[in-house]
Formats: structure tokens, C-alpha cells, sequence
């Protein structure tokens, strides 16, 4: 098939104001999905997959979601089956509240809470909050799989044990299913969830997009498994 004319799966990134658009929209150009950058119902609910980004504050973030009435949009993209990627806030506003500057309700697709790094510690110093740079993110293998096949068939089949992300963020995720768990950072003592997997939705605390080399293959992975679930069941 001419490259030019291959089906390119549709991908809605989601506008509330709050995302890094840009650069998540460049990527997923590079990695041949044909995006679109939104805040209608109709177009995200018509997308093959949806991508939340986020930067900022989680009730400002919830408040915002609301007044555009897209809550039930993104529970209903959740319930459909199509991929749902959450990025950095998107993979907060998963989670069923937030501790963020009071106490929000999130999206609830992802059972868990939102909290603050509580003073991680680099021996006797203490850490900057917000971690601000790379780091590393390392599989969670589960039990009886000691032979590093925990990210085979996700987002992350291509990435390395142990590979540098970068990251942005003051406050982490924890999922009350530990078994969503897809990989963990560590920010001084600190061991945190830095990407979750459940059914068709992944999420990650760092930012592909600002990856580099390693995180245009997380993009390049999800969309040969977006390409797979739009075509499924074509002739």
C-alpha cells in the first residue's frame, strides 16, 4: 500500500486549556496518527483513540472539565473500549480524588488518590518539590515474572528497563489496584506509580512528548495499538 494513501487512525487531544498541545500534538504526527486538537464532545467521542495532557493544578483542571461538560465524555470514552492516554495531570484526573490545595473529586476511571510527595530525601537532604527533569522508570514485574516481560504488549514493549523520562510534577498517583501498576520512579526514598495500565487505558506521570528518542517510541507504540483497535473487526 502507498504510504500516502494508509489509513491513519484518528486522535483526539483534549483542550481544556491545561496541556502541553504542542508538543504532544508533534508527536503524535510523528508517529503517523492523524490528531486533532479539541474540546468538542462529538469529535472526541468520534475519535479512534483520546489523549488527555494536562500541566497544572487538578481542581482547576476538574473545575474546567466540568464547565466544558466533558467529564461524562471522557468516563464514556473509558467505558467504549477505544485507547485513552492520560499524560502527567491527564493521568491524575484518572484517579478517583485528588488532596491537591483541598480535596477534589477526579473522573473516577481509575480508583485511587492523588498526594503529595511528602518530603522525599536524598540522605540528610531534602529534595525539591516539584521534581523538575529525568528520571528513571523501571517495570513492575508480576508475580512468577521475573523475566522482564511485565511491559511486553503495552506502550513501553520497546522501552528499556530502567530508561530516563522526564517529568514534571508535585503530587502522585496511588492506584488502589496495585495489579494497574505499569511502572515506578523513585524520587529520593520516595518509590512512586510513574504509569498505569487497566483494560484500554494508559497513563504516565512523565511526559513522552518531552522524552526525546525513548519517548517517541512510547508514541510509537500507542499508535500501532490505536491503528489495531480502530481496524479490528474491518474486512
Amino acid at each position: 500500500m502507498d504510504q500516502g494513501s494508509a489509513h491513519k487512525s484518528r486522535v483526539a487531544i483534549v483542550d481544556y486549556g491545561m496541556g502541553n498541545l504542542f508538543s504532544v500534538s508533534q508527536a503524535c504526527r510523528h508517529a503517523g496518527l492523524d490528531e486533532t486538537v479539541t474540546s468538542t464532545a462529538q469529535e472526541i467521542l468520534d475519535a479512534d483513540a483520546v489523549i488527555l495532557p494536562g500541566i497544572g493544578a487538578f481542581g482547576d483542571a476538574m473545575a474546567t472539565l466540568k464547565k466544558l461538560d466533558l467529564v461524562r465524555v471522557l468516563q464514556d470514552v473509558a467505558a467504549s473500549g477505544k485507547p485513552l492516554i492520560g499524560i502527567c495531570l491527564g493521568l491524575q484526573l484518572l484517579m478517583s480524588e485528588s488532596f491537591e490545595f483541598g480535596h477534589h473529586e477526579g473522573l473516577g476511571i481509575i480508583p485511587g488518590q492523588v498526594i503529595r510527595f511528602e518530603n522525599p530525601m536524598a540522605g540528610s537532604r531534602k529534595l525539591k518539590v516539584p521534581l523538575v527533569g529525568w528520571n528513571n522508570i523501571y517495570q513492575v514485574k508480576p508475580a512468577g515474572n521475573g523475566n522482564g516481560e511485565a511491559w511486553a504488549n503495552s506502550p513501553l514493549a520497546e522501552t528499556t528497563d530502567g530508561e530516563f523520562m522526564y517529568f514534571v510534577h508535585s503530587y502522585i498517583v496511588r492506584p488502589e489496584n496495585q495489579k494497574v501498576i505499569l511502572s515506578t520512579s523513585t524520587y529520593g526514598q520516595i518509590e512512586f506509580c510513574s504509569s498505569v495500565r487497566a483494560r484500554n487505558i494508559f497513563a504516565c506521570q512523565f511526559h513522552p512528548e518531552r522524552s526525546g528518542v525513548q519517548g517517541l517510541k512510547v508514541y510509537r507504540r500507542l499508535a500501532a495499538q490505536i491503528e489495531g483497535t480502530s481496524t479490528r473487526g474491518t474486512p
